[in-house]
């Protein structure tokens, strides 16, 4: 039995929750490269005043749940500073609220890692237990959209289901990709295809879930006993419920959603914040993101600047050209420096003269005068997303081509 911190503590009435939440925010990211060597993925600065986890903690609090596991596991200090006490997302509760869910090793234990999904919840279950809920929504730390969690419950309350899973319409094409549901006429699951290559329909899982309880505990302890499991939702707790069968059912989702775990998806997300088509609404005060913000002063524009379809945020000191670009606070961009369709993380520094075009300058990075960073597109193979680590500084008049990954400095006049 799973033997976490929690485990020996009872429920009271005034603990009891109707939904908790279990947030997994401990996957490496390592498809964003150089942008997670220092921090996980889900504290990954977003959207000029963001980081990626804000999504899911302001969905959970717009929802009404007040009770939320965020488990941490690779390179968590700085996520586990950001989120402190819960109180930017309104989850520093004394009867609930925002708890760090780490790997624990009990007492006599080899422990581990979270091995997978369902390990990770299955290493929480004295959590759980303590706040002895009805139905538990399991959410990714690395998902950018707006979704109202209550609506989904209510779902899955109505149709009786003992698993719901969000699913998000995708071409056929795309369906590819993604791990696909195949449902009835009721938006009944009745199969579950990893990624096929020839998809019978377009229903894509999002890895958004709500499960009664009372169920997947029994799942995750029958799960944890099988030697050759995975220990992931996906490819054994779906179809082991499935071929028991458990009513599982499909929650049609309707909205802006982008998993944002390849540097592409993640330039892509920031670039519909500047789009008012995109569906990503930012401006919507009936469902604000909450963030934990550093207080900085107005941004300041100088003689020279020209801003044109761009976020600047406080903090920032422009006096060259930015275009169709995001900036974070702190950042400066230097007289007669360009930026083009790029995100500037904070503090990053953009040098006289230098140019930057289509990358992610990350966290405290220097672009010395007269560099380029990147390139517009030209059609060429192997055309991408520039990308410079955080700290690194790009030496003056040095040329990072498209697509390249800087993770050590780089020399003035070099080529990366």
């Amino acid at each position: 039995m799973c033997l976490c911190p929690y485990m020996n503590k009872k429920v009271t009435e005034q603990m009891k929750k109707e939904v908790v939440a279990m947030l997994l925010a401990g996957g490496q990211g390592s498809r964003l490269y150089a942008l997670t060597s220092q921090v996980a993925k889900p504290a990954v600065p977003f959207g000029g005043k963001y980081r990626i986890i804000d999504f899911p903690l302001s969905n959970c609090v717009n929802s009404g749940i007040d009770t939320v596991g965020v488990l941490t596991q690779y390179r968590p200090l700085e996520l586990n500073s950001y989120l402190g006490n819960g109180q930017p997302w309104d989850l520093d509760r004394s009867d609930g609220g925002v708890h760090i869910l780490p790997p624990y090793l009990g007492e006599g234990e080899k422990g581990s890692w979270y091995k997978g999904t369902a390990n990770a919840i299955y290493q929480n279950i004295g959590f759980l237990d303590m706040y002895d809920p009805e139905y538990v929504v399991i959410l990714s730390g690395d998902h950018i959209y707006k979704m109202d969690y209550s609506e989904m419950v209510a779902f899955h309350k109505k149709t009786e289901s003992a698993c719901t899973i969000s699913v998000l319409e995708v071409s056929m094409e795309e369906a590819k990709r993604f791990g696909i549901m195949n449902a009835d006429e009721n938006d009944q699951i009745y199969e579950f295809e990893e990624k096929p290559a020839h998809p019978k329909s377009n229903l894509a899982s999002m890895g958004i879930y709500v499960f009664t309880w009372s169920k997947l505990r029994k799942y995750l302890i029958d799960d944890e006993a099988d030697p050759n499991s995975s220990n992931d939702f996906g490819k054994n707790i779906i179809p082991n419920m499935l071929n028991a069968g458990e009513r599982l059912m499909a929650y049609r989702f309707q909205g802006y959603w982008k998993d944002v775990g390849t540097i592409d998806s993640l330039w892509d997300a920031n670039m519909d914040m500047l789009s008012r088509n995109s569906g990503l609404d930012i401006y919507d005060e009936n469902w604000p993101i909450y963030a934990r913000t550093p207080i900085k002063p107005p941004h300041v524009t100088g003689p020279n600047a020209v801003i044109s379809h761009s976020l600047v945020t406080g903090g920032s000191d422009v006096d060259g050209t930015v275009m169709n670009s995001v900036l974070f606070h702190s950042a400066t961009v230097e007289t007669g420096a360009e930026i083009q369709y790029s995100i500037l993380m904070p503090g990053a520094t953009v040098k006289a003269g230098a140019k930057v075009y289509y990358s992610i300058v990350a966290e405290n990075a220097t672009i010395e005068a007269g560099a380029t960073v990147g390139a517009p597109p030209s059609g060429e193979e192997g055309w991408g997303i520039a990308v410079v680590a955080s700290g690194i500084t790009v030496g003056e008049n040095a040329v990072v081509t498209p697509s390249a990954m800087i993770r050590e400095d780089v020399k003035g006049g070099e080529r990366a």
